[in-house]
Formats: C-alpha cells, sequence, structure tokens
C-alpha cells in the first residue's frame, strides 16, 4: 500500500500567494506596466517661411547654328581654304571648285549679252526716226533681255563652284582635300556658332505651372568639375509628350570661351521663385513601408503620429504639403526612440539624448557598442 505524503498546510498558503502575485503580474503586464519615465527628445514649432526650391533634369547642348557644310554640283576641288577647328566669319570662302567650263561658257555669254545691247540701242535710235517698226525694236528688247539673263544664270553657277561659311563659327574637322570630286551633298566640314549654345531638358507635366521664361538656370558638366554655367529659360515647348509626360524646356546659356560643346550632357537646375510654406527638418520625417509621418507632441506632452504628404527637399530640409498646420509642435530629433502615447521631455538639441556622443573618427570600438533606434510602426499596428 503506497504511502501518501503527509498534509502541510503551510505549503498550501505559499502556492495560493505564488499564484496571486502571477495573476497580479499578467494585470500589470496587461495594463502596461507600470509608468515609464519621459524620453528626452528635440522639439521645433512648424512655422511657414519662405521656400525656393530647384527643379533638376538632365539635358543636351546644341549649338545656337549648325550645320554641315556640304557641295552643291558635281566638281573637283580647286582649293581648300580652312584649317580643322578653324574660326570663320559669315561669308567667309571656305572650298574653291574648278569651275573651267562655266568661265568659258560665262564669257561667251556675256559677249552675247553686249552685242544683244548694242543692236537694240541702234534699233531704239532707228525707231526714234520711224525707219523701223516699233514690232522689231520689241523683239530686239526680248533678245537682250534674254542675253542678260543668261549671263546671270552662268554667274550663279560658277558661284555654287565657291563654298562659303552661311554664319560666323568654328569649323568641325575638314572631310575633303585638294583634288576631291564631291558630288551634291558630300559632306566637307561641320559648322557650329557657339558663342551662345542650347540646352534642351525634360521637366514633368507637373511643374508645368512653375516654369516661365526668363528663370535663372545653372548647369554643370562632368568635363568642367566645379564650374557652373549660368543660364534663362527660353522656351517652354507648347506640347507635352503624352508617353512620358514632360514637357522641354530650351535653356539659353552665353558660351564665351567656347566650353560648353555640342552633345554634351549636362545637368540643370532650374530655381524656382520663393513661395510661402511649412517646412520642417528632414530628420523629423520617419519613413516606414509607405507611410510617411512625423512625431507630433499634444498638450499634455505626449506624442502622436501625424499622417504628413511631403513635397521636396532642399539641403536637409523639406516641404510638407499636408498633415500639418502651422504651431504644431513636432519632435526633430530623437524620433527613433519614440511611439504612440509616450511622455516627451524637450531638451536643447546639443544635450538631447537622440544621437551619440561626438568622438573622433575610426573609433571602431564605439562604433560597434552604438545601438541605432529602429523607427517605431505607425499608429494602429501592433508589434511583436
Amino acid at each position: 500500500m503506497p504511502i501518501l505524503p503527509s498534509f502541510r498546510p503551510d505549503r498550501l498558503v505559499a502556492l495560493a500567494l505564488c499564484s496571486a502575485l502571477l495573476v497580479a503580474c499578467g494585470e500589470d503586464a496587461a495594463q502596461g506596466g507600470p509608468p515609464q519615465e519621459a524620453v528626452t527628445v528635440t522639439t521645433g514649432e512648424v512655422l511657414e517661411q519662405p521656400w525656393s526650391d530647384t527643379i533638376q533634369a538632365l539635358g543636351t547642348v546644341e549649338a545656337r547654328e549648325s550645320i554641315m557644310v556640304t557641295a552643291k554640283v558635281s566638281e573637283t576641288v580647286d582649293r581648300v581654304h580652312f584649317e580643322s577647328g578653324e574660326e570663320v566669319e559669315a561669308g567667309a570662302v571656305l572650298v574653291t571648285l574648278s569651275g573651267n567650263q562655266q568661265r568659258a561658257a560665262l564669257a561667251a555669254a556675256e559677249a552675247a549679252a553686249v552685242e544683244a545691247d548694242r543692236l537694240y540701242r541702234r534699233q531704239a535710235e532707228l525707231a526714234s526716226q520711224q525707219l523701223i517698226a516699233s514690232a522689231s525694236l520689241d523683239t530686239q528688247r526680248a533678245i537682250r533681255d534674254s542675253a542678260r539673263a543668261a549671263v546671270r544664270e552662268i554667274r550663279a553657277n560658277l558661284g555654287d563652284r565657291s563654298i562659303r561659311a552661311p554664319f560666323a563659327g568654328r569649323l568641325g574637322i575638314r572631310q575633303v582635300s585638294p583634288g576631291a570630286l564631291v558630288q551634291p551633298g558630300t559632306e566637307i566640314a561641320s559648322l557650329d556658332d557657339i558663342s551662345r549654345v542650347y540646352v534642351d531638358f525634360p521637366v514633368p507635366e507637373a511643374q508645368l505651372s512653375h516654369l516661365a521664361e526668363g528663370q535663372r538656370l545653372v548647369g554643370r558638366s562632368s568635363a568642367w568639375p566645379g564650374r557652373e554655367f549660368e543660364g534663362v529659360v527660353s522656351v517652354v515647348d507648347a506640347r507635352v509628350d503624352p508617353v512620358s509626360r514632360a514637357v522641354m524646356v530650351r535653356g539659353d546659356f552665353p558660351n564665351r570661351d567656347r566650353a560648353l560643346r555640342p552633345g554634351m550632357l549636362v545637368e540643370i537646375r532650374l530655381e524656382r521663385p520663393a513661395r510661402p510654406a511649412l517646412v520642417v527638418p528632414e530628420i523629423a520625417v520617419v519613413q516606414v513601408g509607405r507611410e510617411t509621418f512625423v512625431y507630433r507632441v499634444r498638450a499634455d506632452d505626449t506624442v502622436e503620429q501625424a499622417p504628413v504628404q511631403v513635397g521636396s527637399r532642399v539641403a536637409g530640409r523639406v516641404e510638407v504639403v499636408e498633415g500639418l498646420e502651422p504651431g504644431d509642435r513636432i519632435v526633430v530629433d530623437g524620433t527613433g526612440k519614440l511611439r504612440p502615447g509616450l511622455k516627451i521631455e524637450d531638451v536643447p538639441r546639443a544635450d538631447a539624448g537622440a544621437g551619440p556622443p561626438s568622438r573622433p573618427p575610426g573609433d571602431t570600438a564605439a562604433d560597434a557598442d552604438e545601438v541605432v533606434p529602429q523607427p517605431q510602426p505607425p499608429s494602429g499596428t501592433s508589434a511583436d
């Protein structure tokens, strides 16, 4: 027969006390536990202030005037009057083609014109004396005019043998040499007027209302590190591309030293005029998934998540388009250790406990011990 352990009332009392304590601890945990100390953060007031943001885009440099110099007729090159990369004035002769046949035809046409004019003057004298019919004089006048027209035609053909620069600019690499046979369309050299250049760049249609002629532009090129080129908006295209939903904008840039060349890639910054806007420090904005919010301080010094819609960002500041009102108090520094409902204590930025103390660069031991606060999920979600 098994022997039952003796009954001890003191053990029963101890078990009852332990159960009561466990139940009490569970109730405290369910109710959020004991009140926590206030979290030290830095706050700031949301104010409306002048805001001047920028539009950035990439564009390609184009010459103010640009052509490929070509021949108009089939002929042999007699002389080349330029060198590659040379600056030329408008009307300068670039290439002379052989025109022996045209010069001979011109001499014959000029002689025929002189003879037709001489006969016309003689018949005009006879007609004034009524010695010939006026019809004969009219016929001779037509012959004279036809001879003069033939002279002009041959001179025009001979002029095509002298290829000239239609405007002042810089020539490219020479493509022909003396003695070469050229035909209509044969490329001789490129000619670009780059004393001023254009830069065409796309801008989203959402920014169309902020574009206007005369706005200031700043351009940068990787070919000239650290240098900025200043220009203005000269034209805003009349159409929006239905595929990209962007409008083309043309910027006009002075280029006295010819630093910008056609085809170069330029980063454009368009400065928009100042306008009133709600601006907050960028570190105050918390991004969790697709939600963007700030921690707004209530009257009892507790915080709540305020969803916001942000606009452009410039130099560590961000424009708040929707979600805040002027005079709202938000947490600027220390958002990583907050969650809705926590009580805060506002301290100056230099004394706030949001960031680690300054230390010399390269202190890897301190970097290893530093704990980066993680953003809390937005209100209405549960964290495991």
